[in-house]
């Protein structure tokens, strides 16, 4: 798609639609890098605009995927919702460390040991 005088921001918001909000594939539709395509995107305010725009429509699609899969009874589908749009209410995983402090502080002390012993060499 590319031409002498670059791209123009038609060719990028076809190229972004095509590729469904994906800009290394937008890239390669226009025939350019993406850190060229990228340069681009800069320029043109309009193209930015419909790349936030058909990247929140695929959102909102995979979205509607997951609550059909909710609605299908699918586990991980609401483990996953669970776990990330419903930790207000405590739906989240945590990892409980039981330290006995004692036993840490003298860790720490052996290793500084360790360390200085180390430095007198």
């Amino acid at each position: 798609m590319a031409n002498g005088n670059g791209l123009t921001a038609a060719e990028m918001i076809a190229a972004i639609e095509k590729a469904q909000g994906f800009v290394s594939k937008a890239a390669e539709f226009c025939g350019v890098s993406r850190q060229t395509f990228y340069k681009y995107l800069k320029k043109y305010a309009t193209v930015k605009q419909a790349l936030e725009d058909i990247r929140e429509k695929r959102h909102d699609f995979v979205e509607l995927k997951l609550m059909k899969a909710i609605e299908n009874g699918n586990m991980t589908a609401i483990i996953f919702y669970l776990k990330t749009q419903c930790k207000h209410r405590g739906y989240i995983e945590r990892q409980q460390f039981d330290l006995n402090i004692g036993e840490l502080d003298a860790a720490i002390e052996r290793e500084l040991a360790r360390v200085a012993d180390k430095g007198k060499d």
